[in-house]
C-alpha cells in the first residue's frame, strides 16, 4: 500500500538480496496485501518500517512546520526538497533499500514543483488530491460491477486468486474492506478540499499528516480483522 528499516525481509523474515525491482507504490500494495493475510499483523513493516515513514511523510511535515514559523513559500519548498534528498542520501550510502526514499523524493519534487510555480503554498498539496480521487474512484467502480478491489489485489496474494468471487461470506468480506478504502479516500477529500480553497495552508498540513499513515494504518487494521473472521476460499482443482 514493502521494505523494513533494514534490508527488505520477505513474510518468512529471512533478508533479500536484491532490492525488489517493483515500483514504489507496487511493492506497497504487495506488502500490505501479504499483511491482510498474515497471522500477526505488522503495520509499521507494512508502511516500509519507522524509515520507510520518514522518509515519505517527514519532508511534508516540514514544509507545513517551515511554512508555519517564516510564511516563505521558497524556503518551505527547499526545505522539504532538501530533506526528501538527504534521505535519500543516506539509504544510498548505507546500502538499503530505496522505494520509500526515492518514492518520497519524487513525491516532493512534483509536489514543490507545483507550489512554486504557482506561488501558492497550497498548491503544494495538489497532487495527493488527484491520487485520492483516483484510487477512491477505483474502489467505488470495483464495488460497484461486484469487483471489489481489494480482492482483487489480495486474493492472488494469499493464495485465492479469483475464487473468493464464488465464496458469499469471503465475497462479502472483500467487498466490506473495499468500502472502507472508499470512505477513507472520500472523508480525505471532504476535510481537505475546503481547506485548500479556502487556502488554509497549515490546517491543511495538519490535516494531510494527521489523515496520511494514521488512518491508513487503521484501515489496514480493520481490513485485517474483517478478513481474518472469514476462512480464505479454496481455488478449484
Amino acid at each position: 500500500m514493502t521494505t523494513t528499516e533494514r534490508p527488505d525481509h520477505g513474510q518468512d523474515g529471512q533478508a533479500s538480496e536484491t532490492p525488489d525491482p517493483a515500483t514504489p507504490k507496487r511493492a506497497l500494495a504487495s506488502g500490505w496485501a501479504k499483511t491482510l493475510g498474515a497471522e500477526n499483523l505488522s503495520l509499521a513493516d507494512t508502511l516500509g518500517g519507522s524509515r520507510g515513514l520518514l522518509d515519505m511523510g517527514l519532508p511534508g511535515v516540514l514544509f507545513v512546520a517551515v511554512y508555519t514559523v517564516t510564511r516563505n513559500l521558497t524556503a518551505s519548498v527547499w526545505t522539504a526538497v532538501a530533506l526528501a534528498g538527504a534521505l535519500t542520501a543516506l539509504r544510498l550510502v548505507r546500502r538499503e533499500s530505496l522505494q520509500q526514499a526515492v518514492g518520497g523524493f519524487l513525491g516532493v519534487a512534483l509536489c514543490a514543483f507545483i507550489a512554486a510555480k504557482s506561488g501558492r503554498a497550497e498548491n503544494y498539496y495538489v497532487p495527493g488530491f488527484f491520487i485520492n480521487i483516483a484510487y477512491g474512484t477505483a474502489a467505488l467502480v470495483s464495488v460497484l460491477v461486484r469487483w471489489p478491489l481489494i480482492g482483487v489485489l489480495v486474493g492472488p496474494v494469499l493464495g485465492e486468486g479469483l475464487a473468493w468471487r464464488r465464496d458469499p461470506a469471503r465475497m462479502r468480506a472483500y467487498t466490506m474492506c473495499t468500502w472502507l478504502w472508499v470512505g477513507l479516500f472520500a472523508v480525505r477529500l471532504l476535510v481537505q478540499l475546503p481547506l485548500y480553497f479556502g487556502q488554509h495552508v497549515i490546517a491543511l498540513g495538519i490535516a494531510r499528516a494527521a489523515m496520511g499513515f494514521p488512518l491508513f494504518g487503521l484501515v489496514i487494521y480493520v481490513n485485517w480483522l474483517i478478513l481474518h473472521r472469514v476462512p480464505k476460499a479454496q481455488p478449484a482443482p
